[in-house]
């Protein structure tokens, strides 16, 4: 069975390159390119792990993050921050499992997914 990823990014060039190559790599992949109204969404796909863009420490931009790790049926679910935020110590209030500066290396981004779904498999 495949593993699922739900993708968040706003940048339409980023959003498209991230999702082809997953979806090469095998991965089943839903995505948005806005974090609004997407709760129940992921909430209904239960991804393996979500990649979320989060350019700031703004309330749009860490709310999302902070509603998955609060609710308890998801809340297991790895969360990766894709980011150009210069502090990530700031971006780390979002609750995220790891956070990945922009721009990233394809090949780490890899890494990223495939350790943190080694650590969350049961």
């Amino acid at each position: 069975m495949k593993r699922k990823i739900f993708v968040v990014e706003k940048d339409a060039d980023i959003h498209d390159i991230i999702v082809r190559i997953l979806s090469e790599e095998g991965y089943e992949v839903n995505s948005s390119r806005s974090e609004f109204g997407i709760f129940e969404q992921i909430k209904n796909a239960m991804p393996d792990i979500i990649l979320l863009d989060v350019a700031s420490a703004s309330a749009q931009g860490t709310e999302l993050s902070r509603a998955i790790k609060s609710a308890n049926e998801i809340k297991h679910i790895p969360v990766v921050v894709l980011s150009t935020h210069l502090k990530v110590d700031v971006i780390k209030s979002v609750r995220a499992d790891e956070i990945t500066p922009k721009p990233f290396d394809v090949n780490k981004l890899a890494d990223i997914i495939e350790r943190q779904l080694l650590n969350n498999s049961p």
